[in-house]
């Protein structure tokens, strides 16, 4: 039976949907091609019509949920044209966010496993970074560009830097803590 081109489309968004979910939950390593497959509903057998690797999906997958996160943020922002930056917190450093992490973040999941991957995964990361990063400074008041920018940074740091630190936790109130702490420092 001959594939539509649209079909197949179809076929490579489910895929890259599961495997940018389970990724962030269980990590890079923590999940092989067959598994992905088989939460994509497929088998195994068809991965390679799609993809070059497991690093080639690995940095899609990147990409993919990049894409996401940034029609969020978009969303987010103009939900609250007056107050973006910290409708973009509360929502971030929510524990809802900390508690679905297949649905979050992909900085907050995978950004410290990234610096051990290969060039086409730390590329997806890059280019992810300076994108929010963009998107955060035009966000943030003032003149100075390089201020701006500056001010961007350290809040997508903020935000992802207490995501992980949150999550780390064992201890419930330590975590929605130090949640309330960098959403208050965000938001001042």
């Amino acid at each position: 039976m001959r594939v539509t081109r649209e079909q197949a489309v179809r076929t490579r968004e489910r895929i890259l949907d599961a495997a940018a979910q389970l990724f962030r939950e269980r990590g890079f390593d923590g999940i092989g091609v067959a598994d992905l497959m088989k939460a994509a509903g497929l088998t195994h057998g068809g991965f390679y019509g799609h993809f070059e690797s497991k690093e080639d999906l690995m940095a899609q997958a990147c990409e993919h949920a990049s894409a996401r996160s940034e029609t969020l943020f978009g969303k987010l922002a103009e939900r609250a044209p007056d107050d973006a930056l910290g409708e973009i917190a509360r929502a971030y450093l929510s524990p809802r966010h900390r508690d679905d992490p297949g649905a979050g973040c992909l900085m907050a999941a995978l950004a410290s496993e990234a610096s051990r991957q290969g060039a086409p995964v730390r590329k997806a990361i890059t280019e992810s970074l300076r994108s929010t990063f963009e998107f955060l400074t035009d966000l943030i008041p003032g003149r100075s560009k390089h201020a701006k920018r500056e001010k961007a940074i350290a809040t997508y740091a903020s935000l992802v830097g207490g995501m992980i630190l949150a999550r780390a936790v064992e201890d419930r109130a330590l975590s929605n803590e130090i949640l309330d702490a960098v959403r208050t420092s965000i938001t001042r």
